[in-house]
């Protein structure tokens, strides 16, 4: 005899950010928001912490000034999703999220080792739907940046998202994000 399904309860980000303002959800609390459900975000390993610290300072002189690079910050994806990146650059400073977490990144990136089929697939589809046009997967296993761009919403008809555009890079190549067309990022900088 098979167990019934669980019932499953979507929480919209407001309620979700209102229960972190409350104190319900602290910083021992390792949970993002993907699609309205409460998700346990995996422990980082020294490996993974290392990668997350060398992405961040590859893309602080990247990208200059004019943008902010922030390391497992939440970004205000839509009604339902409030995940925290490992690393996002957004544009202006650090003061212009003082009263709302940011909602346009212009990069998402993830560092993946255990987590590389969320990234992809659960991740890789709400960031498609919330129109992100450059997001990276560091992929820790392959060693290997998968880029993916260009997104639409897949013909299936069940209003699923992906990348149209998928690239491959090795060590040995370069990358250039797409708001900081003048940056030339070997791909051998970011990984371990």
């Amino acid at each position: 005899m098979n167990a019934p399904p669980l019932a499953l309860w979507r929480m919209p980000r407001e309620r979700y950010d209102r229960l972190i303002e409350a104190g319900i959800f602290g910083p021992e609390d390792r949970v993002e928001l993907l699609d309205g459900f409460l998700v346990a975000r995996e422990p980082q390993g020294a490996r993974h912490a290392t990668v997350v610290a060398l992405v961040r300072a590859v893309l602080e002189k990247a990208f200059g000034r004019s943008y902010h690079v922030r390391e497992e910050k939440p970004i205000a994806l839509d009604e339902q999703s409030e995940p925290e990146p490992d690393i996002v650059v957004v544009p202006g400073r650090p003061r212009d999220y003082l009263d709302a977490h940011p909602s346009r990144p212009v990069l998402v990136v993830e560092v993946a080792e255990s987590s590389l089929a969320l990234d992809r697939l659960r991740k890789g589809g709400l960031y498609a739907r919330a129109g992100i046009t450059d997001y990276w997967i560091l992929n820790l296993l392959d060693e290997v940046l998968e880029v993916y761009r260009e997104p639409v919403c897949a013909p299936s008809g069940h209003g699923e998202w992906k990348y149209v555009s998928v690239h491959l890079l090795r060590r040995n190549a370069v990358v250039t994000p797409l708001a900081a067309p003048r940056a030339r990022i070997r791909v051998a900088s970011l990984l371990p």
